[in-house]
């Protein structure tokens, strides 16, 4: 945790004055430079006054329980999901909230997990019947990376359809003209929807408005490295092949990559691949991938925030959409100067 001694040696200034300026002392006489300096210091290494600290506290959020839409082995070769979990972990820590965790089983998580906390924050994507089980046994609910069919229920998560809309329209401008999509089809409780996941869904919208879509070159499986190597071995046998192809997460990324190097093709001369998460992977592939990053912990400190809004008094529910951003690597012949975005 930060103390105030660090900020007052970054800003040259006392211990005193740094507590001064950040508990808003009028009486003080610094120059309005100097009052800036501490104020933008402590924002950047993330200070927390006593004040901040104890308002968990203040406001009865004393214990957090996690509800995961994964199992953990799904988590674990997930960095996306664990990030955004790390990221709820941290912020509860630094507010000294308890936090427990219940992840995804056959069976509903015990109802008395779920009562004996203050608050709950739902992870992922969960269906009609476990929202409504979750609100039952806590009123204090927040979802994170994902919103419900419903604006009665705070949550926290980024819009896929703008992001995959961004990627599409960036690599189109980039001279790109066959543009394929390995996705996946979304299975809960052992039952696949009628429609595919939104990042899909958004491709085949934008292919169909451009006219330019071809379902041979948009298809869907699991959501692993080894669904990603098996779709680009299928997108690639087409003799139509595409210039460039997105996956729907890193994961599936790195399949892709395998498919490629084995059909002796070049990335990104012969196929550009693009996707989404950043994870901490796509750097050091080869060559390093351009993926949109998803702000996974910063969506799950949003989540603790709603939380603790909520349990301040706010009574109008909030949906909360952050922004996504592309990260141009080698994979893609476009750069970052080359796009708006």
């Amino acid at each position: 945790m930060v103390t105030l001694k660090e900020i007052a040696k970054a800003v040259g200034v006392s211990s005193a004055t740094v507590s001064r300026v950040l508990n808003f002392d009028q009486t003080l006489s610094v120059t309005a430079k100097t009052r800036q300096a501490i104020i933008e210091t402590a924002e950047a290494l993330k200070y927390e006054t006593p004040r901040a600290r104890n308002r968990a506290y203040q406001q009865g959020l004393g214990k957090v329980a996690l509800v995961h839409y994964l199992r953990p082995d799904q988590e674990f070769v997930d960095p996306y999901y664990v990030g955004l979990r790390l990221g709820i972990e941290s912020r509860c820590q630094a507010l000294k909230i308890e936090t427990i965790k219940v992840y995804h089983t056959d069976s509903l998580p015990e109802a008395s997990l779920l009562r004996g906390a203050s608050g709950i924050i739902a992870i992922g994507r969960h269906d009609e019947n476990e929202i409504a089980w979750l609100k039952r046994h806590n009123r204090n609910l927040v979802f994170a990376d994902f919103s419900p069919p419903t604006d009665e229920i705070d949550s926290v998560e980024t819009d896929l359809v703008l992001a995959t809309r961004k990627l599409l329209q960036s690599l189109s401008q980039a001279g790109y003209r066959r543009i394929a999509f390995a996705g996946w089809v979304d299975v809960y409780d052992g039952v696949a929807p009628t429609r595919v996941e939104r990042r899909c869904r958004a491709y085949m919208e934008w292919a169909k408005e451009a006219g330019v879509f071809d379902e041979r070159i948009c298809l869907t499986d699991g959501k692993t490295e080894d669904s990603g190597y098996k779709l680009t071995r299928q997108i690639l046998s087409q003799s139509d092949r595409p210039d460039a192809l997105i996956t729907a997460n890193d994961n599936m990324a790195v399949g892709a990559y395998r498919a490629i190097h084995e059909l002796g093709l070049s990335i990104p001369n012969d196929i550009a691949v693009a996707s989404f998460n950043d994870i901490s992977v796509a750097q050091f592939l080869n060559p390093p991938l351009t993926t949109v990053h998803l702000p996974a912990e910063e969506i799950g400190e949003g989540a603790v925030e709603l939380l603790l809004e909520r349990m301040g008094g706010r009574e109008l529910p909030k949906r909360v959409t952050l922004a996504t951003s592309i990260r141009w690597r080698g994979s893609t012949r476009i750069r970052a100067s080359q796009t708006p975005n």
